[in-house]
């Protein structure tokens, strides 16, 4: 008996769907760039319970005639495509046919729409494939298009949807890769009747700022530079942070020929331009549109099409690295060296020890002079494996990187920690041992153990706070609003006391105890980066995200000069805790140089 056979369209489409229709943000996607294709010039989206419950997009584009409306729920079927050798030349966001049969598959869609040379238009109502209704109606030129209750015939995918807070920031995220690159169409977004983003019509720096301007509540915009630039292979044009205004939670934007991408290799030209110009964990902000011919390029990789092939990436690379170092010298931004003048080496005025660590030390202490072993005073103070402050043997010295949570520190040291006197040299404290010399990475270490201060503190739900004496008011941006709301109960936990001012901005009344009031807005900002940055929305990892953001911020600066009774209070809280030798995000704390690693400095 033969055994294949062909599948129903209905089982056909909703297997299809499980790549082009993955969360209700996909809907978003394919539905306004629909819009876009048929010309339109106002789009609205109306989203309820992040569109678990319904996705509505309305535009006043050209519409559709009766049978063209019922035949583009078919799959495979578009306008946008005749021939193999049309996928070379698209201008249009769509062309593969198979995004409103996938959503109709897996949904209850309802869709109004009429051309300006119809007196009526087409209402067609499909239920999981299956049409339910098709019928005239009266409805205005463009088209109405509901999507209602998303997977409601496959449960376990609907089961599956993050919380709602995190399907509308993936909603969001979504509209500003639409958004971004048509600032010539009038957008606007509305969740639960509640308008979250209104943008007219503008230039490409107005929508950049409409959308992210909210966020630290100066222009978003003020603080870039222009990049232009025009060849035969390329034409590049945009903006770019300049580096004082470099963020953790920079926005970095790729389009080509009015499409959103990703292109790590194109990141890299861009991060290379910057080289030498950025502080620390920082990142530069940077919107850079890209229009090459269509030949040149490939869209069909993925059902996203967020994956984009160049065929000449190499030479874009170097177009793209030289536009914006370009950019950045235009505006001093980079260091310029003369070298026409010979001999002369201009030394600046001033003080020069301003603003550097002072190195406090002890011309009596020896770091490599370990104390007398025939000295027995203090021996009663050792710490025993049971005690508060327990210590490891020197045979396990830093050969294990991660302990258990029931291994005790190491036995590196004859007395308590406490009565060392630290070498403080720079940003390490010094340290004799029974192995040899210890260097600890002083704000390294100020970072674990607040870490996990704050996440005993937000474990047990009893933050400590310092009331501001005047409110401090933080302006967001929808997603930064959105996100802060999901995670609010946790930020209330380590201290902060916030209350919703507007739509799109937070009252802070209290803050940390241990944060400065003046730092108390970037903070905030770095949370919500650092939030977002994670893969997870599980409360136990944002709960560590957001304890490790704050210890960051609240841990001692490196131009601060450390006391020799604050090294030792540090060192006795650092050693007490489980894995004293790693920060949380992996970097090292301790490193312990042996006799014979000296000895061969020397050799």
């Amino acid at each position: 008996m033969d055994i294949i056979h062909l599948l129903p369209d209905s089982v056909a489409n909703q297997i299809a769907a499980g790549e082009v229709i993955q969360r209700p943000a996909s809907c978003l996607k394919e539905l306004v760039e629909n819009s876009l294709d048929a010309g339109a010039t106002r789009i609205q989206v109306l989203v309820r319970d992040a569109g678990r419950t319904l996705l509505q997009v309305i535009d006043d584009g050209s519409g559709m005639s009766e049978t063209d409306a019922r035949m583009a729920f078919e799959r495979h079927a578009t306008s946008k495509i005749a021939k193999a050798q049309d996928l070379f030349a698209l201008r249009t966001m769509g062309f593969r046919g198979e995004a409103l049969a996938s959503i109709c598959a897996v949904a209850q869609v309802e869709v109004m729409t009429r051309r300006k040379e119809d007196e009526v238009g087409t209402l067609l109502e499909i239920h999981g494939s299956e049409v339910v209704r098709q019928e005239p109606c009266q409805c205005p030129i463009g088209t109405n298009f509901k999507v209602k209750n998303l997977f409601f015939n496959v449960p376990v995918r609907r089961k599956f949807l993050k919380t709602d807070q995190t399907e509308l920031r993936n909603l969001l995220t979504e509209f500003y890769h639409i958004v971004l690159v048509y600032p010539k169409v009038q957008f606007t977004f509305v969740h639960n009747d509640e308008v979250i983003l209104e943008l007219p019509v503008g230039t490409e720096k107005q929508r950049i700022e409409a959308v992210f301007g909210k966020s630290g509540g100066k222009s978003y915009t003020g603080q870039f530079v222009d990049v232009a630039t025009d060849t035969e292979l390329v034409s590049i044009r945009g903006f770019i942070g300049k580096p004082e205004a470099a963020t953790k939670n920079a926005q970095q934007y790729f389009f080509v020929n009015g499409r959103y991408m990703r292109h790590p290799y194109f990141h890299k030209a861009v991060m290379t331009a910057y080289s030498g110009m950025l502080t620390g964990e920082t990142n530069p902000s940077y919107f850079i549109y890209f229009d090459v011919a269509p030949e040149t390029i490939d869209v069909n990789i993925h059902p996203t099409k967020t994956e984009i092939k160049f065929q000449d990436e190499q030479m874009i690379f170097q177009i793209l690295m030289a536009a914006v170092r370009e950019s950045l010298g235009k505006f001093n931004l980079t260091p310029s060296l003369d070298f026409n003048r010979e001999g002369e080496i201009e030394m600046p005025v001033g003080d020069l020890d301003a603003g550097k660590p002072r190195v406090v030390f002890d011309p009596n202490y020896n770091p490599f002079t370990r104390p007398s072993k025939s000295s027995t005073q203090g021996w009663e103070k050792l710490y025993t494996p049971n005690s508060r402050d327990t210590r490891v043997s020197p045979d396990s010295a830093f050969q294990t990187r991660n302990l258990s949570d029931d291994a005790q520190p190491p036995q590196l040291f004859e007395t308590p920690v406490s009565e060392l006197t630290p070498y403080i040299y720079n940003k390490y404290l010094l340290l004799p041992t029974t192995a040899g010399l210890m260097l600890v990475h002083y704000r390294r270490a100020h970072i674990k153990v607040l870490y996990e201060q704050y996440l005993k503190q937000m474990s047990a739900g009893k933050g400590v706070s310092q009331q501001l004496l005047f409110p401090e008011v933080i302006d967001m941006s929808p997603d930064d609003m959105v996100l802060l709301e999901s995670i609010i109960d946790e930020l209330r936990f380590a201290g902060f006391e916030l209350d919703q001012f507007s739509k799109t901005s937070y009252s802070i009344s209290g803050i940390p105890a241990l944060l400065n009031a003046q730092d108390a807005q970037t903070a905030l900002q770095n949370i919500l980066h650092a939030v977002r940055e994670t893969a997870t929305s599980a409360t136990d990892h944002w709960r560590k995200q957001i304890a490790l953001s704050l210890a960051k911020d609240t841990a001692i600066p490196y131009t601060q000069t450390l006391t020799e009774e604050e090294a030792k209070h540090l060192l006795d809280q650092l050693f007490v805790l489980p894995d004293y030798r790693l920060t949380p995000d992996g970097k090292t704390i301790c490193v312990l140089l042996s006799d014979d690693d000296l000895a061969r400095k020397f050799a």
